[in-house]
């Protein structure tokens, strides 16, 4: 704590008192039950926060509070209703118990949803203007309406309230509708609600009244802003200042909460949580602007993701508190690692953006790399020891599956051996944090290394196991997480084997060199068929990439993939989507590539000097033959006992050193993500 003064200073907010300066933003976790109510998990995910030390969270991202905002694929609390009160109070009073203040971000979302969706409503804005990121088409809000949902948001302040939650936080970011109304590329409107600024900032300064007069002048009350939407035609930062400046000498609110850009086009969203391609805290002097004419504190939260910055931030003055929401998706117990000297266990997060991404692709929140984190139920974030037998367990591979493996069982306080034949661990990871503006990806890698040498396992790297190294240990267990080799083989017409074509894995580990003209071959259209081609244009190739889906990137995210598009458009690399490759030829010293239209089934021919195809992996399942047949389970894992979370029945049988059991985890039984094959790892394990 000595070395974090700034950060466990108490702050107080109305009548709350913070016992540190870290807090958690809201943000759409995808977790609420039916109706929009926090259930059980909503609660765990909190209580593992409280739990871990933090001092306030803001929950519920774009939480509604009228009923014409479709709740939409983020699974908002519903505000709208009194059902809400009762689970909401088993929240707060759960976060309580272990000293954390909680609120909720209430909103009106506008334009900035989609109609298509229970209960099927025409849209309001301040104008009608289209949203493009949600397909927002909207109807002008007339004054009726407007009167409504300022009595929308006053009762769902006293919802709020009623529920025992420490506090509100009102939205005016995002380009929800009280920032539509601020803004001049939305709001056009001649009348009282429109033109001058004083007449554009009167919505939100009469949901404030509306507010404050429903809860009272102690209950805390805040409100979430842009500070810069950086539209040619939207609010600047000098006016939003202004507004600031207004709001906080109104007396209406406690705090402000401040962030960095607009959110209502596909680049500008991809502002608001920045990935590992921006730098560190992007906008943090944007919010300092903001302190610089408010009379309230001020918090801020993008891009913040390690407490030594944190600290910086605050010992200059910038803000009054800093967010560090992502940070505590990856690992929740941020806070009680710094107060006893543990910031080297802190599992840091690498701003991969898998969490958000998930959800704007109506998927629930999960990181990347902490498959523990919104399954707390069933998943621990602390592994504890076993209370049965102590093992012998043999883990071969070195990438993210074998890695948890390893360190899951090794936690569990079993003899742990881990084989990786390179001469470092990480796995295809490694070659992941090989492209450009993804180097951060090397962060996961970095906390395994650590931790597994800080648990005492005993790392064999730069050894290629077999099956006879694997049975001179005398294992009990066996986890095989060989993970696979680059699929280029697929296609006998590609001609990889005659060298007609090369693996991404190849260039990126930089086997071989990059040629001048370089088709890139993306079957799978992920991150990394971009990254390869990132990494070609960055070492000076004319790059085009061909995939047969309806984009290049197409599964890759929301807030991911208007990054690799600024790179692209400005590497000049040339996108085409809807093609196959059909087969690739040789003429000369040139590679050609025939090129199949998904739609027309019409060819196409490129002549280019290296063809460079990313088409996944093909398990590597060499050794787990050679095992199968020795082992007591014949390699075969017990679904219904591992979808249920529970051990594996076979770990009941008698293992001598003679007799085994054999798993296998992650790509070495097929293609999966980073996180799948954590998780993999996480629920076998956790009970040996």
């Amino acid at each position: 704590m000595a070395a974090y003064p700034n950060i466990f200073t108490p702050i107080k907010l109305n009548q709350l008192t913070l016992p540190n300066r870290i807090y958690s933003t809201a943000h759409a976790e995808v977790y609420a039950d039916a109706g929009g109510m926090p259930g059980d998990r909503y609660i765990r995910y909190y209580e593992e926060k409280a739990k871990g030390g933090l001092g306030m969270a803001i929950c519920g991202g774009s939480s509604p509070v009228s009923i014409d905002v479709p709740q939409g694929s983020w699974k908002p609390v519903n505000l709208t209703t009194d059902r809400v009160i009762e689970p909401m109070a088993r929240l707060a009073d759960t976060v309580h118990r272990h000293g954390m203040k909680i609120m909720i971000q209430a909103t009106h979302m506008g334009r900035r949803s989609a109609y298509a969706g229970d209960p099927w409503p025409h849209l309001v804005s301040p104008s009608g203007v289209r949203e493009p990121v949600h397909r927002g088409n909207a109807k002008e809000i007339e004054i009726e309406e407007i009167k409504r949902i300022i009595g929308d948001f006053a009762k769902a302040a006293k919802r709020v309230q009623t529920s025992g939650f420490d506090g509100i936080e009102i939205s005016a970011a995002h380009q929800q509708l009280i920032d539509q109304f601020w803004s001049p590329r939305t709001n056009m409107r001649s009348d009282e609600w429109g033109g001058s600024l004083e007449n554009r900032m009167r919505f939100g300064l009469e949901v404030l009244q509306a507010v404050r007069a429903a809860v009272g002048r102690d209950f805390c009350v805040g409100i979430r802003m842009c500070a810069d939407e950086f539209h040619d035609d939207g609010l600047d930062h000098e006016t939003l200042k202004d507004i600031a400046q207004a709001m906080s000498e109104t007396g209406l609110i406690d705090f402000i909460s401040v962030i960095g850009s607009g959110a209502d086009t596909h680049n500008s969203l991809a502002n608001c949580m920045p990935p590992m391609a921006l730098p560190p805290e992007p906008f943090v002097h944007l919010a300092a602007g903001i302190k610089s004419v408010v009379k309230v504190p001020v918090l801020h939260a993008q891009g913040i993701r390690d407490v030594s910055q944190a600290e910086r931030i605050l010992a200059n003055g910038l803000v009054d508190l800093v967010g560090m929401t992502r940070a505590h998706i990856a690992d929740p117990h941020i806070m009680n690692k710094v107060r006893e000297g543990r910031e080297d266990q802190i599992r840091q997060c690498v701003g991969a953006n898998y969490c958000i991404d998930r959800m704007y692709s109506g998927s629930d929140t999960l990181c990347v790399q902490n498959a523990a984190t919104s399954r707390e139920a069933t998943m621990p974030h602390v592994i504890s020891p076993t209370n049965g037998p102590m093992r012998r367990i043999v883990v071969v591979g070195g990438g993210p599956a074998g890695l948890e493996a390893a360190r899951v069982s090794r936690s569990r306080g079993h003899d742990v051996v881990l084989f990786e034949r390179n001469e470092t661990v990480g796995g295809q990871i490694n070659l992941a944090a090989k492209a450009p503006q993804r180097e951060q990806m090397a962060g996961i890698v970095r906390w395994f290394d650590l931790e597994t040498k800080r648990l005492g396992i005993d790392r064999r790297l730069g050894t290629e196991a077999n099956a006879e190294m694997i049975l001179a240990e005398k294992p009990d267990i066996v986890v095989l997480a060989t993970g696979g080799r680059s699929h280029v083989h697929q296609v006998e017409a590609w001609g990889a084997s005659e060298g007609l074509s090369v693996s991404s894995w190849d260039i990126l580990a930089e086997k071989v060199q990059p040629a001048e003209n370089v088709l890139v071959y993306d079957g799978i259209s992920t991150h990394a068929g971009f990254g390869t081609a990132d990494f070609l244009a960055s070492r000076g190739s004319t790059v085009e990439i061909v995939t047969p889906d309806v984009k290049v990137g197409d599964d890759v995210g929301g807030t991911t993939f208007p990054i690799f598009y600024r790179r692209m458009y400005a590497q000049g690399i040339i996108p085409t989507p809807n093609f196959w490759l059909d087969r690739v030829y040789a003429e000369g010293n040139k590679k050609i590539a025939v090129l199949r239209n998904e739609y027309t089934d019409e060819l196409e021919e490129r002549a280019v000097d290296q063809v460079v195809i990313e088409n996944g992996i093909t398990p590597n399942t060499e050794l787990y033959w050679s095992l199968k047949e020795m082992s007591i389970n014949r390699g075969q894992i017990d679904i219904n006992a591992l979808y249920s979370n529970e051990a594996q029945p076979v770990l009941n049988e008698q293992t001598d050193g003679n007799r085994f059991v054999l798993f296998r985890v992650g790509d070495c039984v097929s293609m999966h993500n980073i996180h799948a094959a954590i998780y993999d790892s996480l629920r076998l394990c956790k009970d040996f």
